[in-house]
């Protein structure tokens, strides 16, 4: 009969029921499923990407309201290029990792680690920026709510995590309903607005607030950092390629018709967004300001008003810029299980827990993420600096690594294959040093630091785990020696159950047993040494059998470990060749709450031991349990005859 999970009902009702590795089937998922889950982060850049142009476009006036159409332009046929080459890469390596595994393949293993690291930095960043995004949508709506901004952020982090650890099928079909609910709430807005302006009514129902006045001419300079900025607004493509095996089959034709769905509306939002500010006269205000209020929340109430659609539409965006950092619990856990199954990462990465979801990547994004936001209070405009760096770097190496597969591997097209990628992989390194350099001074210098330490530390975690291999490895039959007989210490500080339970085993382990009792001053000898004379050593001798001596080691200092680690050199030194094994017997209690009346002293002393470095020590731990309530089990594997389950 299976045994009852301690605690499961509460787990069960926060996570939902375990799921057997056999229902993994059940966890894929489809193209509107895929949208929701894997499409959030690029179709919310269609918050904050035109946003973060039109902020460093600010001085420029009324001026900047012109550019932003072209910048948007230019994002928008670099953004069709990557979405492209990533089409070719779903296909190619249809088992996941994206740019890792294309990087890692064709440019090498370093490669391959930078574009790993460079991803999860973007991951952990979008978390962040769509938080906090997402949390500004809200403050817009309602300033009273200004004050509170690093704990709404942070309990939308806790909610997000709690809803990714619940599993694939779950967060999809949570994410499905707002996504496709802000793709209609938006799309109503740029319909509206576009046939406002086409029929020559597109006079603001609310007015935004005034342009900032002109403080600075247009310059080469400052248009590429509001390119620069706008940027953001591309992340988020890369993240079908890593998650293909999510996908039901076929894969590979769900995977491409998801990226072309989410890629179309992106385009069509943010062509859409930048027409319409310089329509209705929507510029960006200043971050972290009273009067703050984002690009949307502005050309919502100037095409719409502000009535009950304002914010109906406002709340989807809320919804979507909080949940757009679903896209990262997808592809950050996805990354890191490759990673993990290459020894770069600990194996518990690779390790799906009770529903099926990577847990421990979901948990780390997770801590990442809260960190982010605590340093940066919550404000999306401190973000966006080192924001983009590692997506285009991804982008890069992705692309660069295709034109070597496509040289490798001659199929029908592939001229024109590597052509797109090649092309694509010139585009996306340009902007990437447009990007670095134009943020560079502005804390985009960060995630030069962050991804070279992140490449040191999975480097330094595969070393170790190769260097483990190495001294672990064996290639030689078992090899057999003359068995000498075992010296089995048991460690006793009263005549009990738990010390009956471990002499018991010993006594079958071995004909030469010692027991220890180390004199710390909380015993009494005197009666340990009846008890001992009276229940083992008569007994004992009435059966026939040598009982063990109980030897008593002082503990000036009152310590428990050294004086018994003094003891057991002085054995080994007595017994040269043959082995001692500390059998500890051990009370345990089921329930956590009640263990923690007895202390870990057991543990304690077994780790000491353990960690003592002497080759010729093993240890042995005997369990003996508490009886509590409604417990059928025995106490141990070792009864007495007069016990009974």
């Amino acid at each position: 009969m299976p045994r009852k999970r301690e605690g499961s009902g509460i787990v069960d009702l926060l996570l939902g029921r375990p799921l057997t590795s056999a229902q993994a089937m059940q966890e894929k998922t489809g193209v509107l499923t895929g949208v929701a889950l894997l499409g959030l982060d690029a179709l919310s850049s269609a918050a904050y990407g035109p946003e973060a142009a039109l902020t460093v476009l600010r001085p420029l006036g009324p001026a900047g309201l012109w550019l932003l159409f072209p910048i948007t332009a230019a994002i928008v046929g670099l953004l069709m290029v990557v979405a492209g080459s990533y089409a070719q890469t779903i296909a190619a390596y249809p088992s996941g990792g994206g740019a890792y595994t294309v990087a890692k393949q064709n440019l090498g293993r370093g490669a391959g680690l930078l574009a790993a690291t460079a991803l999860m930095l973007d991951y952990m960043l979008n978390v962040a920026v769509g938080i906090s995004a997402g949390t500004g949508a809200l403050v817009s709506a309602f300033p009273a709510l200004q004050p509170h901004v690093l704990p709404i952020a942070l309990g939308i982090l806790a909610l997000l995590t709690l809803v990714n650890l619940r599993g694939v099928s779950e967060a999809g079909a949570v994410f499905v309903v707002p996504t496709w609910f802000f793709i209609g709430s938006l799309g109503v807005v740029l319909v509206v607005g576009l046939f406002k302006l086409v029929t020559g009514h597109a006079t603001p129902i609310q007015a935004p607030p005034p342009l900032a006045l002109p403080t600075a001419s247009v310059g080469a300079w400052l248009v590429i950092r509001a390119f620069a900025s706008g940027c953001t607004a591309m992340t988020g493509v890369e993240a079908i390629s890593n998650a293909v095996p999510i996908f039901r089959d076929p894969t590979i034709r769900r995977a491409r018709v998801t990226l072309g769905v989410i890629v179309g509306i992106l385009v069509t939002m943010l062509l859409g967004i930048a027409l319409l500010c310089r329509a209705y006269g929507v510029g960006a205000t200043v971050p972290g300001s009273v009067g703050y209020q984002t690009v949307l929340s502005q050309l919502i109430a100037a095409v719409m008003g502000r009535g009950a659609f304002y914010f109906v539409a406002m709340a989807a965006i809320l919804c979507v810029l909080a949940l757009s950092a679903n896209t990262s619990y997808a592809g950050f856990p996805l990354v890191c299980q490759v990673l993990a199954r290459e020894r770069y990462l600990p194996p518990g990465f690779a390790h799906r827990g009770r529903r099926l979801a990577l847990s421990r990547g979901i948990l780390t994004l997770s801590g990442l993420a809260a960190l982010l936001l605590i340093a940066c209070r919550g404000i999306t405009d401190r973000l966006i600096p080192l924001f983009a760096i590692g997506a285009l770097m991804a982008f890069t190496l992705s692309q660069a690594g295709m034109v070597v597969h496509w040289n490798r591997h001659r199929g029908e097209g592939w001229q024109w294959r590597r052509a797109l990628n090649g092309f694509g992989a010139v585009m996306t390194a340009l902007t990437l040093i447009i990007v670095g350099v134009s943020k560079f001074a502005h804390g985009g210098w960060a995630a030069f630091v962050i991804i070279p330490v992140g490449i040191l530390l999975l480097t330094r975690v595969h070393a170790a785990y190769t260097r483990t291999r190495r001294d672990t490895e064996l290639r030689r039959p078992v090899h057999l020696s003359p068995a000498t007989p075992l010296v089995a210490v048991v460690p006793v500080d009263r005549w009990s159950h738990a010390s009956e339970t471990a002499l018991r085993f010993a006594l079958e382990l071995s004909d030469d047993v010692r027991a220890v009792h180390i004199c710390s001053g909380d015993t009494d000898e005197q009666e340990l040494d009846s008890h001992w004379q009276h229940f083992v050593q008569g007994p004992l001798m009435e059966a026939g059998r040598m009982p063990p001596p109980l030897v008593h080691v002082s503990s000036p200092y009152r310590a428990l470990v050294w004086p018994l680690l003094d003891y057991l050199d002085s054995l080994l030194a007595e017994s040269p060749g043959r082995t001692v094994a500390i059998v500890l017997p051990e009370l345990l209690e089921a329930r956590w709450y009640r263990a923690m009346l007895y202390g870990r002293r057991s543990e304690l002393m077994r780790s000491a031991l353990l960690l003592s470095g002497e080759r010729r020590l093993v240890v042995v731990s005997v369990p003996w349990y508490l009886r509590s309530a409604g417990q059928t089990a025995p106490h141990s594997a070792w009864n007495a005859p007069d016990e009974h389950p």
